[in-house]
C-alpha cells in the first residue's frame, strides 16, 4: 500500500507538472503576435504570387517575416526565465520554421511549386507543429488548429485548385489570425490580473 509520504510526493510531482504546463501555455501566449504576423505574411505572399512573380513571392515574404520576427523578439525578450519546457516549445517551432523556409524557397526558385503539393506540405507541417505543442501543453484549442491545418492539407491533395486555395485561406485565418489574436488577448488578460494581484497587497 502507498503510505502518506508517497502520496504526498506524488501530489507534489503532479502539481509541479501542472504548474509547468500552465507556465508553458503562458510562454506560448506571449508569442501570439508571431501567429498574426505570419498569417499576414502568408496572405501577402499569396496575393503577390497571384499578381505575378510567384517564384519570388514566397521566399522574399518569408525572409522579411523572419527578419521582423527576429527583431521584435529580440526587443520583447522572453518575458520570463527560460525553462526546459520553454526551450522544447521553441525548438519545435524553430525547426518547423527552418523546414518551411527551405521548402518554400527551394520550391519557388526551382519552379517545382505545384499548388496542391505546396499547400499540402505547408499545411501538414503546420498541423504537426501545432499538434506537438498542444499535446505537450494539453491545449485543446491549439489541437483544434492542428486538425484544421491537416484538413486543409487533405483538401489540397484531393480537391480542385479552387478548393485547395479556399481551404488554405480559411486555415490561415482561423489558425494564425484568430488563434494568434486569442493568445494575445489571453496574455493581456493574465497581465492585468497579475498587476491587480500585485497592487492589491500594496493597497491593503
Amino acid at each position: 500500500m502507498v503510505d502518506f509520504n508517497d502520496r504526498q510526493e506524488l501530489n507534489e510531482r503532479l502539481s509541479l507538472i501542472e504548474n509547468m504546463i500552465a507556465e508553458g501555455r503562458q510562454t506560448t501566449q506571449r508569442w501570439g503576435w508571431t501567429f498574426v504576423l505570419w498569417g499576414v505574411a502568408y496572405y501577402v505572399a499569396i496575393v503577390w504570387a497571384y499578381l505575378g512573380n510567384a517564384a519570388l513571392a514566397w521566399p522574399v515574404t518569408m525572409v522579411v517575416a523572419g527578419i521582423i520576427t527576429t527583431l521584435v523578439a529580440s526587443r520583447k525578450g522572453s518575458g520570463g526565465p527560460e525553462t526546459t519546457l520553454g526551450r522544447s516549445m521553441a525548438s519545435v517551432w524553430i525547426s518547423m520554421g527552418i523546414s518551411l523556409f527551405l521548402f518554400g524557397i527551394c520550391a519557388g526558385l526551382s519552379g517545382h511549386a505545384d499548388q496542391h503539393v505546396t499547400i499540402a506540405v505547408i499545411a501538414i507541417m503546420l498541423g504537426m507543429a501545432n499538434a506537438t505543442s498542444s499535446l505537450i501543453l494539453r491545449w485543446k484549442v491549439q489541437f483544434a488548429c492542428a486538425v484544421v491545418w491537416w484538413a486543409a492539407g487533405v483538401v489540397s491533395l484531393f480537391g480542385t485548385v479552387t478548393q485547395s486555395s479556399y481551404a488554405f485561406l480559411i486555415a490561415i485565418f482561423l489558425c494564425q489570425i484568430v488563434f494568434g489574436t486569442y493568445m494575445m488577448i489571453a496574455e493581456a488578460r493574465e497581465a492585468r490580473q497579475e498587476r491587480a494581484g500585485k497592487e492589491g497587497p500594496s493597497h491593503a
